[in-house]
């Protein structure tokens, strides 16, 4: 069982560190254009995150799947939030 766990940890940390290496170098220009394939990759993480929380409940994967749910929802509402204030700005 601990060798579950380590594997699920490892693949959360790489996780992190790729999802912070890939957003950490895209310009600021380009954030916007970007918005919505970010929110169709949140969208895959959401899916991924159900599938994993309802597999083992009570687990660690549960816990983090819940984590992932949220944070990625969180990316979602913002990312709405922020194309719609874009397209005000280009309304007359």
């Amino acid at each position: 069982m601990s060798g579950q766990l380590l594997i699920e940890i490892y693949v959360f940390v790489l996780a992190v560190f790729v999802g912070f290496e890939v957003i950490s170098k895209v310009p600021p220009t380009l954030h916007t254009p970007l918005m919505s394939g970010s929110n169709a990759i949140s969208g895959i993480t959401i899916v991924g995150a159900i599938l994993a929380t309802g597999s083992m409940p009570g687990t660690i994967s549960a816990t983090l799947g819940m984590i992932a749910i949220i944070l990625a929802m969180i990316n979602v509402v913002g990312g709405f939030m922020v194309t719609g204030r874009m397209l005000k700005m280009f309304k007359k």
